[in-house]
């Protein structure tokens, strides 16, 4: 019989394995000595202390999932608990126990993790989705469907959570995306629909100003164009691969006209400044005729300026006023002349001059006799008022005396 402190061989061949609970058959060798039995044994145990630091090492350092491990884990308890080695079985049961624990223990704080990330990964898809449900109401089409696919690369990019949960997220988030593109769709089939009213009316608006351009109705035509160009604003953008081109047909068509305007205006007002500077002339001419002393020559000669004056033709507008006013002045000077010398030589208005004023002649004189007879007889009364009286008739005399100087009378 052989023996070691862990196990012996019988006589029979029968290998045995000594533990707390007492000895334990571990096997039946009959292929050679007992002590190469032991040994045989004995590196059967070597080979699980091995596997088990093998497997300690592996959940060490490794991430072997827990399912795996505690698979591991039991693999090797099989063959500790059959007794087919020699050796100190007891602790082999406590490195595996320990390593049990470990490996409990990594499943308990992976399993916190997981629930850590799974709540996390639902409060940041909830916020993808708040965000994009308010995206969805927004107008900024270009920057809102920007970050709209940008929230689907950070959600690609985020854990799943528990399916039910997960679907429901994403329906709200997908169903957001959908509305703004709905929206978005509506928005620029609508714009559309717009830029082809407004090509529309704009290929009218060039074609009238292009039938305008030839124009020389000058005051007309550019309040026409005033109005087309309102109307052309009005009418919104057309495309864009329209819109330049419309413009440039219907600018290019008023440049032309204006242009047109422009040269003809030119002339003009250098034909209007020569005739101001005629007109000047004729009026510093006619101011000489002032005042009047000889009615009948100042007559012909304002006539003979006058003619000259019409025929001269337009000045500049903001200086016709002034000269005109020139020539007005000096016209209603030789018409009071005129006026004047009517009222000297006129028969019928010199008797009637005369006749009134021989009656208030004969009035001043019949209330003075009444006045001093009044005094006379002590009625002082009478006498005042009839005083008044006279001052009146006496106002009036003076004036018909003055009037009948007039007719050198």
């Amino acid at each position: 019989m052989s023996s070691d402190p862990w196990g012996r061989v019988d006589e029979t061949g029968t290998v045995y394995v000594r533990t707390a609970e007492g000895e334990k058959v571990v096997g039946s060798w009959q292929a050679g000595s007992p002590e190469e039995a032991l040994a045989y044994f004995e590196r059967k145990y070597e080979g699980l202390v091995v596997e088990i630091g093998l497997l300690e090492k592996r959940v060490r350092t490794t991430d072997l999932s827990a399912k795996d491990a505690t698979a591991a884990i039991e693999h090797i308890r099989q063959q500790v608990d059959e007794h087919h080695a020699v050796g100190d079985l007891a602790a082999l049961g406590a490195r595996l126990d320990k390593l049990a624990e470990t490996v409990e223990s990594r499943r308990e704080e992976r399993k916190a993790q997981k629930a850590k990330q799974a709540d996390e990964a639902r409060a940041a898809k909830e916020a993808l989705v708040a965000e994009a449900e308010e995206l969805a109401k927004s107008e900024q089409w270009r920057s809102a469907g920007e970050r709209l696919r940008a929230l689907v690369d950070t959600w690609k990019g985020l854990p799943r959570l528990d399916r039910k949960s997960d679907d429901e997220l994403w329906h709200r988030f997908s169903h957001a995306r959908s509305a703004f593109s709905k929206r978005r769709k509506a928005h620029f089939a609508a714009l559309d629909s717009q830029r082809e009213e407004a090509r529309k009316i704009k290929e009218r608006l060039a074609a009238e100003a292009e039938s305008l351009s030839s124009s020389t109705d000058w005051g007309a035509t550019a309040a026409r164009y005033r109005e087309l160009m309102a109307e052309w604003k009005a009418a919104g953008r057309a495309q864009r691969e329209h819109e330049d081109e419309l413009w440039n047909r219907f600018r290019g068509a008023q440049d032309v006209f204006f242009a047109a305007r422009g040269e003809v205006f030119a002339e003009r007002d250098a034909e209007q400044t020569e005739n101001l500077k005629l007109k000047e002339e004729l009026a510093t001419e006619a101011e000489k005729l002032v005042p009047v002393t000889d009615l009948k020559a100042a007559r012909a000669a304002f006539r003979s300026l006058n003619e000259r004056w019409e025929a001269i033709g337009h000045v500049p507008r903001d200086a016709r006023p002034k000269v005109e006013g020139r020539m007005h002045a000096v016209e209603r000077a030789i018409q009071e002349a005129e006026e004047a010398e009517w009222r000297r030589t006129n028969p019928e208005a010199r008797a009637r001059a005369e006749g009134l004023t021989g009656q208030l002649q004969d009035a001043v004189e019949k209330l003075r006799k009444q006045i001093d007879a009044a005094r006379a007889a002590g009625n002082d009364a009478k006498a005042d008022k009839l005083s008044k009286e006279l001052e009146g008739r006496q106002a009036l005399l003076d004036q018909a005396l003055k009037g009948l100087q007039e007719f050198g009378g």
